[in-house]
């Protein structure tokens, strides 16, 4: 896709993003694609369906990346967020990863699911968005009239010095074999993929779910539309083609005026969907009385999820309106909020943005990233079911012993709650 003009190939490089996200709102909102739904099916049920769906998300993504990228049709070293930088902040992946499984947990959704929620009328979920939303901005840019940030507060002096450095990058191509990573990558990328369709396709129950298969391959293509569109946006100038990202860079050689320069270069990268750093964009955006060169891929993929799901809720007639029920349940969706704040900003991403999108560049932070999501997500759910079951009998210490304990964590020996 190549144009003549800056402003027209943003304008291109928005509105394509805001089709996607819409795309993806009305599916997650008719098919309940949900991360955090899945995993509290297989916990709670057994049940695998939703799992299995979001594995099959996962297959396209990752099966579109490693071969558009032999082709030279997606840029996913040049990403924003860095998803293969040659920096693993392994403790941040990690540590994010449990607060924002935990959060999501508590906010009855991931940030996908929370924007999902909106479109069919939940106001739960506008306060959980607007709190991470305020976090968000300010683990990444300065309070007023100073240079700190949370991130930099709170975080940056013990963790970031844990980071390792591995060299080129962390992708699985590259650690594995540097000369020729992107190879690497497809076959890599393509084992797992295998893998992963024949455990997702082997259950009769899965392949007679047409939502869950229908919620699967549309949330892949997604993001795989999204790392095409944002890596395959030209500007031709003087017979050269230049990125967005890159005509930022040069913008006062290359440009006549300052009209039209957005306010930032990096959103401006290849990237694809992700929704808690985006969250926290668009408290900036507001802030800024909504001035045009603030709005980011983010931005516009929040808005096309909310207007998508808005829209299925009319057209299914599943529009509700929804409110706390007591101050307990605000309570509560308030902690998950602030943990989904900074875990989704420490862990570089959400369930989207890290389970999907980061885990298609086969980044290793990436699937630490997903790990520690989904189990900080089964250990909560573990413990509010305890809680539930032995009442005051169930202090928090001996829910969590036995939820360890029922995922092979902890000897069972060490449980004080008989398995429920």
């Amino acid at each position: 896709m190549i144009f003549d003009s800056f402003i027209e190939a943003e304008t291109v490089f928005l509105w394509a993003t805001f089709v996607l996200a819409l795309l993806l709102g009305v599916v997650a909102n008719k098919t309940n694609f949900c991360t955090m739904g899945a995993v509290s099916d297989w916990v709670n049920m057994g049940d695998l369906g939703r799992i299995r769906a979001w594995l099959l998300a996962i297959a396209v993504a990752m099966l579109g990346v490693v071969i558009l990228e032999t082709m030279g049709l997606v840029n996913a070293d040049a990403a924003f967020p860095p998803y293969r930088s040659s920096q693993l902040i392994w403790a941040e992946n990690l540590l994010g990863g449990v607060l924002f499984g935990i959060g999501m947990t508590l906010a009855s959704g991931c940030g996908n699911k929370t924007l999902v929620r909106i479109g069919g009328g939940n106001f739960k979920s506008v306060v959980v968005l607007v709190v991470i939303a305020v976090i968000a901005y300010f683990m990444t840019n300065p309070f007023p009239d100073t240079d700190k940030t949370l991130f930099g507060v709170l975080f940056y002096d013990w963790i970031r010095p844990l980071a390792v450095d591995v060299g080129e990058a962390q992708d699985f191509g590259t650690l594995l074999n540097p000369d020729n990573a992107v190879m690497t990558r497809l076959i890599m990328g393509i084992v797992l993929v295998l893998a992963a369709v024949v455990f997702v396709f082997k259950s009769t129950d899965f392949r007679n779910s047409r939502d869950n298969i229908l919620g699967g391959i549309v949330v892949g293509l997604v993001v795989l539309g999204g790392w095409y569109v944002s890596s395959n946006v030209e500007i031709t100038v003087d017979e050269e083609l230049y990125s967005l990202s890159d005509y930022y860079g040069e913008w006062d050689m290359l440009a006549d005026s300052e009209e039209g320069k957005p306010a930032m270069g990096r959103p401006l990268s290849p990237q694809s969907f992700t929704f808690i750093n985006p969250m926290g964009q668009t408290f900036g955006y507001i802030g800024s009385g909504l001035n045009r060169s603030m709005l980011t891929f983010g931005i516009m993929a929040l808005l096309g999820v909310i207007v998508g799901s808005f829209l299925w809720s009319l057209l299914s007639k599943s529009l509700r309106f929804e409110w706390f029920v007591s101050f307990k349940d605000f309570f509560t969706h308030l902690v998950g909020a602030v943990l989904m704040g900074f875990g989704g900003v420490l862990a570089l991403g959400c369930t989207i943005g890290q389970g999907i999108t980061g885990v298609s560049t086969l980044a290793a932070g990436s699937f630490l990233a997903l790990v520690a999501i989904v189990f900080g997500s089964a250990i909560t759910m573990k413990v509010q079911y305890y809680k539930l079951v032995y009442e005051e009998e169930a202090s928090f210490v001996k829910a969590l012993v036995a939820g360890l304990a029922d995922m092979k964590l902890l000897p069972n020996r060490l449980r004080r709650l008989d398995a429920v």
